[in-house]
C-alpha cells in the first residue's frame, strides 16, 4: 500500500511539474503578444483627421469652408504632431478636383476651398491626411460625401440599375467558415447608390440545391444567420430584391479544419466561446481598445471548446478588437465589439430667438459641459445654413466618426442611428455592423515578428515638408549623396537644402511657406550638371476602395436650385472683393541665417554702375579676385580669408557662378546682406553668405540656370476670412445691396471658456427660410460632441 500511494504521488507531482511548466508557458506567450503589441504601438503613432464642413451640398462659384481637428487615435485627445493637413476633393475617377494644404497647430486648423465653374454635377469624397498617415492604409483618411451642382451643365444620364452592380458579401463570426462547427454569418448588400438594400429575401443553398437556411435584412441591408456547414460541401446565397432582381453569391470557402468563435453579451461580462476540431489544446484570447491592451487570457480546449468570459467593464468605450491566438501564437479568429461611449462633450447652444426678420441680429449662447454637468474649455466650430429640398441637413459629426466610422472599413450608413439609438433592434444591428465592417490598423506578422513596415514619409511636426526626386540624366538612375536646393524666389529669404539619400529622394523642410508662387530647384552646375530634380506631388497617391454613390437629381429640385443658384451669383457680383479677403499669416521676415553680420542699404552710398565696384569699394568683408578667367569672392573676417566663394544669393536663389554675379544690375538691388563667418545649413557647409535682395524680387533681370527648375508651387493656405455683413444701423439695414446668403455664419474658432460660456452674433440675410445650427467640436480631455438645432427667417 505504501508502494502504490508512494507511485500515485510520483505521478501527481509529475503532472502538477507538467502543469505549471504549461501555464508558464502560457503566460509567457501572453506577455510576449502583449510586449509586442506596445512596442508596436509605440513605434507606429496613429492620427484620427476629422473635417467639420459648413455644408454638404455646392455650387461652383461656392466656397467650401471647413475645420479640421488632429486628435491621437488611441485617446482622442487634440495631437500636436503633425502640423499640416492635406485636403483634397476627389471624383470616382481618383481626379483631384480641389487641392490645399493647411497648417494646423496644437490639433486643429481651417481653410476653404473656392469651387471652379468647370466643375461636372456629382457626388464627390472630400479627403483629409497627414504626410505621417501616407505610410498607413488610405481607409484611414478622413473621408466624407459632397454635393456639387453644376447649374450650367446637363446631369449626368442616370445609370440602371441591374443585379450586376449590387455587392454581396458573408462574414463568417471569427473569420472562417470550419465544417461541422456552428457560425453565426453577417451579410451585407448594397445597392448600386451605394447604400444598404433594405429590403430583399435570401436563401443559402448547398451545391445539391438543399435549403440551409432563409434570411433577411434588419437593418441598412446588413443582417445575420447562423448555420452549421458541412466538410466539403460547398455553399452560395439566393437572394431576391423587391424589384425581382435576382443575385446569386457563393459563401466562403468552408475549411475542414479550423477555429470558429462566438461572442454574447450578457450583461456586466462578454461570454467568448471557441470552437476547434484541429487538434490543439490551448487558445488564446487578447482584446484591445484602439490599441490599447485591455485583456490578455488563456484557456484549455476541452473536448475542442474554450470559453472566455470579459469584464466589461475592462473594455475602452467604442471599438475593441477580440483576437483569438492558437498555441503557436497565430491569430485565428477576430470579431469587433462595441461599447457605448459616455465620455462625451455636452453642447448647450441656442438661439436668443426663434424666428427673426430678414437683416436682424442673433446671438448664440454656447455652454459646454462634461457628461457629469461639470462646465470644461472646448475648441468649437459653428456653422448656420439654410435647408431646403436641395441642401438638408448635415447629419456627420465628430462624436459619431471618432467612436465609431473612423475605426471602421468602408461607409457607413446613418451612423448616428447606431450611437443614438439604445434599443434592442439597434443594438442587434451594431452587432450586425460590428461583424460585417470589422478591421485593423495593423498586421498582426508584423507584430508578432517584431518588424515594422517602413515609413517613406516623415511626420510634419515643424512645416511643411517638399519632396523631390534627383536622377542622373546621363543613366537615368536615381542620384545618392548629392546636395540639392530649393528657393523661394523674393523679398523674404527662404532658401532650403537637403542632401538625396541612397534611393535619390530629397527633403526640403521648409518654414511658414504660404500661398501660391514659383520655387526653383537646382543642384551646384559648376559641380553636378547632369542631374534633374522632379519635385514630387504631397497629395497622396494613394486610395480606398470607397465609391461615392451616382448623383441623381429629380425635378421637383429645380425650383431650389434656382434660388441656390441666384443666390451664389448675387454674392460674387456685389460681395466679391469682400469673399477675396485673406489673413495675414504673420510670418517671419527673416532669412534663414536669422541676424546677419552686416546689411548693406545701397540707396545709402554713391551708386555704382557694376556690381565690382559696389563690392569692391562698399563692402569691407570681401576681396574680389580674377582667376583663370573668372571672378571669385574671397570672404573675409577677423581670422582671414575663408577658404572658396561663399554661397550667393538673388533674391533667394542661389547664384554658382561669380561671373553671373557681377553681372547684376545694382540699380535693381535694394540691399546686400552679409554673414562673413562659415556657415552650416542643413547638409551644406558655407564659406558666408552674401544675399542680394532686389526692390522687386524679380531677381532683376537675371537667367536662373537652365538646368534650374522652375514650377508653380503653392505652399499652405492663406487663411480667408468669412465675409458676413453687419446691419446694426438703420442705413445699413436699408442698404439696396441684395444679400442672397444662404450660408448665414461660419466660425471655425468658437471657443468656451472656463465657465464653459461663450457668444457667437450674426445678422440674417434677406434670404427667408429654416436655418440649422451645426455646433461640434472636442474638450482638452478629448471629449467631443455636437448639437444641432433650428430657427426661422420670416
Amino acid at each position: 500500500m505504501g508502494k502504490y500511494n508512494r507511485i500515485t504521488k510520483t505521478i501527481v507531482s509529475s503532472v502538477l511539474v507538467l502543469l505549471l511548466a504549461q501555464t508558464t508557458g502560457f503566460a509567457q506567450v501572453i506577455e510576449q503578444v502583449k510586449s509586442s503589441f506596445n512596442q508596436y504601438r509605440q513605434r507606429n503613432v496613429q492620427e484620427k483627421i476629422y473635417v467639420h464642413t459648413d455644408k454638404s451640398v455646392y455650387l461652383p462659384g461656392e466656397i467650401i469652408w471647413f475645420k479640421i481637428y488632429s486628435v491621437d487615435a488611441s485617446f482622442h485627445q487634440l495631437l500636436n504632431l503633425s502640423k499640416v493637413v492635406y485636403v483634397d476633393v476627389i471624383d470616382n475617377g481618383h481626379n483631384g478636383i480641389m487641392q490645399a494644404k493647411i497648417a494646423v497647430n496644437y490639433g486643429t486648423g481651417s481653410g476653404s476651398l473656392y469651387i471652379p465653374v468647370s466643375v461636372s454635377n456629382g457626388n464627390y469624397t472630400l479627403r483629409a491626411y497627414t504626410n505621417w498617415m501616407k505610410n498607413f492604409n488610405p481607409d484611414y483618411y478622413f473621408e466624407k460625401n459632397i454635393t456639387i451642382i453644376n447649374p450650367l451643365k446637363l446631369p449626368d444620364a442616370s445609370a440602371k440599375e441591374t443585379a450586376l452592380v449590387y455587392d454581396v458579401q458573408f462574414f463568417p463570426e471569427g473569420g472562417s467558415l470550419v465544417g461541422g462547427l456552428n457560425s453565426k454569418v453577417a451579410f451585407k448588400v448594397t445597392a448600386p447608390n451605394g447604400n444598404g438594400l433594405a429590403i430583399y429575401r435570401g436563401a443559402v443553398i448547398d451545391q445539391h440545391s438543399d435549403t440551409v437556411v432563409r434570411f433577411e435584412p434588419l437593418k441598412f441591408g446588413i443582417g445575420s444567420f447562423t448555420f452549421t456547414p458541412a466538410a466539403n460541401n460547398s455553399y452560395k446565397a439566393i437572394i431576391k430584391t423587391s424589384q425581382g432582381n435576382k443575385i446569386i453569391k457563393e459563401l466562403p470557402v468552408v475549411n475542414n479544419r479550423g477555429y470558429v468563435m462566438q461572442l454574447k453579451d450578457n450583461g456586466t461580462n462578454l461570454d467568448v466561446t471557441v470552437n476547434c476540431n484541429s487538434g490543439d489544446n490551448q487558445v488564446f484570447l487578447f482584446a484591445h481598445t484602439r490599441q490599447l491592451v485591455k485583456a490578455a487570457l488563456s484557456s484549455s480546449l476541452n473536448s475542442g471548446v474554450a470559453t472566455f468570459s470579459i469584464d466589461k467593464s475592462k473594455l475602452g468605450e467604442g471599438i475593441s478588437h477580440i483576437t483569438i491566438f492558437n498555441s503557436a501564437r497565430q491569430p485565428v479568429c477576430e470579431r469587433l465589439y462595441f461599447k457605448r461611449p459616455k465620455r462625451l462633450l455636452q453642447i448647450d447652444a441656442a438661439a436668443d430667438q426663434t424666428q427673426y426678420a430678414t437683416r436682424k441680429k442673433v446671438n448664440i449662447n454656447v455652454g459646454t459641459k462634461r457628461a457629469n454637468g461639470a462646465t470644461v474649455l472646448a475648441n468649437l466650430s459653428l456653422s448656420v445654413y439654410r435647408v431646403d429640398s436641395l441642401q438638408q441637413m448635415d447629419a456627420d459629426d465628430i462624436f459619431n466618426y471618432l467612436w465609431l466610422r473612423s475605426d471602421l472599413r468602408g461607409n457607413i450608413e446613418s451612423a448616428g442611428y447606431y450611437i443614438k439609438n439604445q434599443n434592442a433592434e439597434a443594438d442587434a444591428a451594431m452587432d450586425n455592423l460590428m461583424l460585417s465592417q470589422g478591421w485593423r490598423r495593423f498586421q498582426w506578422n508584423n507584430i508578432l515578428n517584431g518588424g515594422s513596415s517602413p515609413f517613406n514619409f516623415l511626420p510634419e511636426y515643424n512645416d511643411h515638408l517638399i519632396s523631390a526626386k534627383i536622377t542622373n540624366t546621363l543613366t537615368g538612375a536615381p542620384a545618392k549623396d548629392i546636395v540639392a536646393y530649393l528657393s523661394v524666389p523674393g523679398k523674404r529669404v527662404q532658401l532650403y537644402a537637403s542632401r538625396s539619400d541612397s534611393l535619390g529622394r530629397l527633403v526640403f523642410n521648409t518654414k511658414q511657406l504660404f500661398g501660391p508662387g514659383e520655387v526653383v530647384a537646382q543642384t551646384n552646375p559648376e559641380k553636378d550638371s547632369t542631374y534633374r530634380i522632379d519635385v514630387l506631388s504631397p497629395f497622396s497617391e494613394q486610395y480606398s476602395k470607397r465609391i461615392t454613390p451616382q448623383l441623381a437629381l429629380s425635378a421637383d429640385l429645380q425650383k431650389a436650385l434656382e434660388q441656390h443658384s441666384l443666390g451664389m451669383q448675387v454674392q460674387n457680383i456685389y460681395a466679391l472683393n469682400k469673399i477675396k479677403r485673406f489673413y495675414d499669416p504673420g510670418v517671419d521676415s527673416a532669412g534663414f541665417f536669422a541676424q546677419p553680420y552686416k546689411t548693406y542699404l545701397l540707396d545709402n552710398y554713391t551708386r555704382f554702375t557694376t556690381m565690382e565696384e559696389v563690392l569692391r569699394e562698399y563692402v569691407r568683408e570681401d576681396n574680389i579676385v580674377r582667376s583663370k578667367g573668372r571672378y571669385h569672392i574671397k570672404v573675409l573676417n577677423e581670422k582671414g580669408f575663408l577658404d572658396g566663394d561663399p554661397i550667393v544669393l538673388l533674391d533667394d536663389v542661389p547664384v554658382f557662378n561669380i561671373d553671373k554675379v557681377m553681372a547684376i544690375d545694382p540699380l535693381k538691388v535694394r540691399k546686400l546682406e552679409v554673414i562673413r563667418d562659415r556657415y552650416f545649413y542643413g547638409p551644406t557647409v558655407n564659406e558666408g553668405v552674401f544675399s542680394f535682395t532686389t526692390y522687386k524680387g524679380d531677381l532683376g533681370g537675371v537667367e536662373i540656370d537652365p538646368h534650374a527648375v522652375v514650377l508653380d508651387y503653392e505652399g499652405l493656405q492663406l487663411k480667408r476670412e468669412f465675409y458676413s455683413p453687419v446691419y446694426d444701423t438703420q442705413k445699413a439695414a436699408d442698404s439696396r445691396v441684395p444679400d442672397f446668403r444662404s450660408l448665414l455664419f461660419w466660425s471655425p474658432d468658437v471657443n468656451t471658456n472656463a465657465a464653459g460660456k461663450g457668444l457667437v452674433s450674426f445678422y440674417t440675410s434677406d434670404q427667408k427660410g429654416k436655418y440649422v445650427v451645426s455646433v461640434q467640436g472636442i474638450s482638452e480631455e478629448g471629449n467631443a460632441g455636437a448639437q444641432y438645432f433650428s430657427f426661422e427667417v420670416k
